[in-house]
């Protein structure tokens, strides 16, 4: 047997690529047990960050704060992205095309000026910032994610579905929120999950817009860390890692029932 067979570069390199860039998720979460307030050295198991995590307010109405302007900016989002997408899909005009461009100028724009923009923006009509401006910061960077995903979505539908719910009885309405809809399930669930994700963990835009009362839980951390390290940003990023892991093989878990019952 040849050296060959036994080394195959393009594995070592895979796994080299997965340990670089999991690595640092593991030592985190280990870390996050460390009885040290330095992280540093390892002196021993403690789940006392946990603890004090819990009984740090500032941290946990910062973290309550990320969540409902997620929440919100989730929901909006996907009926915004939603009829939009459809109304790109259904209907033509001769603004159809600059209007998608308009749309996704947020994809290709820095965030450092998007944030800039939109504070500029609302300092000029005065609008005051706090969870309004920031949700609406927010929507607007995630607006064309939902859009594209659902848009490649439509973009495989048989017009057949549309067309039979439609000769058995079913009002436009009815044949969207009964067939259109439940086909674009796959696809809304992808987007609330990108949506929900870049929204909870936006620092630069959420930096622009935000007021004293709307601080989330990046810019609670980041000035957290101006002053050093603190165990408990890692007990809190080790539950966030376990919470989204789980919501990832949920959806996995689930993925073939929902593919099954939109294409049905």
């Amino acid at each position: 047997m040849t050296l060959k067979n036994h080394f195959d570069p393009l594995k070592c390199w895979t796994w080299g690529v997965l340990l670089f860039l999991y690595f640092p998720i593991f030592v985190l979460i280990a870390y996050s047990f460390n009885d040290s307030k330095l992280n540093v050295v390892w002196k021993g198991f403690t789940f006392q960050w946990y603890h004090d995590l819990w009984r740090h307010e500032p941290l946990m109405q910062s973290a309550r704060n990320s969540l409902w302007i997620a929440s919100v900016t989730t929901f909006f989002s996907l009926i915004l992205g939603v009829g939009s997408s459809w109304f790109f899909h259904r209907y033509r005009h001769p603004f159809q095309k600059g209007l998608k461009k308009m749309i996704m100028i947020p994809l290709a724009l820095p965030e450092i000026l998007l944030g800039i923009g939109l504070l500029v923006f609302f300092a000029a009509i005065q609008f005051p910032l706090g969870f309004t401006s920031v949700i609406i910061a927010h929507i607007t960077f995630c607006l064309p994610f939902v859009i594209l995903i659902v848009l490649a979505r439509l973009s495989g539908m048989d017009p057949s579905i549309e067309e039979a719910a439609l000769d058995l009885g079913a009002t436009p309405l009815q044949a969207f929120f009964r067939v259109i809809l439940p086909y674009l399930g796959p696809a809304v669930i992808s987007s609330a999950l990108i949506t929900f994700t870049l929204s909870l963990d936006d620092f630069i835009v959420t930096y622009f817009t935000t007021g004293p009362q709307s601080q989330t839980l990046p810019i609670r951390i980041f000035g957290m860390t101006k002053v050093g390290l603190n165990p408990i940003i890692n007990a809190l990023s080790t539950i966030f890692i376990l919470v989204t892991g789980l919501i990832l093989i949920f959806i996995f878990w689930n993925k073939g029932t929902l593919n099954n019952r939109s294409d049905k």
